[in-house]
């Protein structure tokens, strides 16, 4: 029997139903391939971990971009930042697989098991339990992809140069069957004219691979965006804006937003 980790954000950030959430997936998607990546398919994407309400038109901007090279993809390694526990490190999961209303996704244990000589990597199931920021990616990793492996990763506590170290082993450069996704949102809890002005910083400093310009406050997983960037810029990859917008922090209204960005890098 296959030992799979239950959806928790099911029913809460996207609908439990598998046809509803099939049809808001493929609807947003329909919208975001009018701004996708133009010129070669995506090695990576950046894209936020909210809900599809909230950020879910921002996310799909990111995965139509990857639609027109789909046919190469056959791993999808997954990063994003920790929010229901503190732990030093990157977490890989011991589950064999990730359940969603649409179904279950393989981890790839072999791609896990050959990290595992890094050691800011741990295998707990614990900080991927209850949390949002990878499962919220992975019905579109199945509507746009079907059932490739993944690689899913929480970041607790690490430096930037540990996670280069780690990204770079799990997302080769020479693997162009494996898509880098980072889960990041941008500002959080800025009044809506602040939030514009460092979301926009921080499109530019992706833009021009400025790893170095992206400080604490421009996303909640600032030091990861650092890292892919400087892989990025490493491997000559160009990093294209996709969308940028934000959203009310809370339903009271929106004095306080949470900034959310697409960006491709190919």
């Amino acid at each position: 029997m296959i030992d799979a980790r239950r959806p928790a954000a099911a029913g809460t950030f996207y609908p439990a139903e598998s046809d509803r959430l099939m049809r808001a997936v493929r609807d947003l998607l329909g919208v975001g391939a009018g701004d996708g990546a133009t010129g070669p398919a995506p090695r990576a994407i950046v894209a936020p971990h909210g809900s599809l309400g909230a950020s879910g038109a921002v996310t799909a901007a990111a995965w139509a971009s990857v639609q027109p090279g789909a046919e190469r993809i056959r791993r999808v390694v997954l990063v994003g930042p920790a929010h229901g526990m503190p732990f030093a490190g990157v977490a890989a999961p011991f589950a064999d697989a990730f359940a969603t209303p649409l179904g279950p996704l393989a981890v790839d244990r072999l791609a896990i098991e050959a990290a595992r000589r890094f050691p800011q990597l741990a295998l707990s199931d614990l900080p991927h339990a209850n949390e949002h920021t990878l499962e919220v990616h992975l019905p579109f990793v199945q509507a746009v992809l079907g059932e490739p492996r993944i690689v899913p990763l929480v970041v607790g506590e690490a430096t930037d140069d540990e996670l280069v170290q780690l990204v770079d082993a799990l997302w080769p450069a020479e693997a162009e069957d494996t898509l880098l996704v980072v889960s990041t949102d941008l500002s959080r809890y800025y009044d809506p004219e602040s939030a514009r002005g460092l979301d926009e910083a921080t499109a530019q400093a992706i833009e021009r691979l400025d790893a170095a310009a992206i400080e604490a406050e421009h996303a909640c997983a600032a030091g990861l965006l650092r890292a892919t960037v400087r892989l990025a810029a490493a491997r000559g990859l160009r990093a294209s804006r996709l969308a940028l917008s934000a959203h009310a922090a809370t339903e009271e209204g929106a004095a306080e937003v949470i900034g959310y960005g697409a960006f491709a890098m190919q």
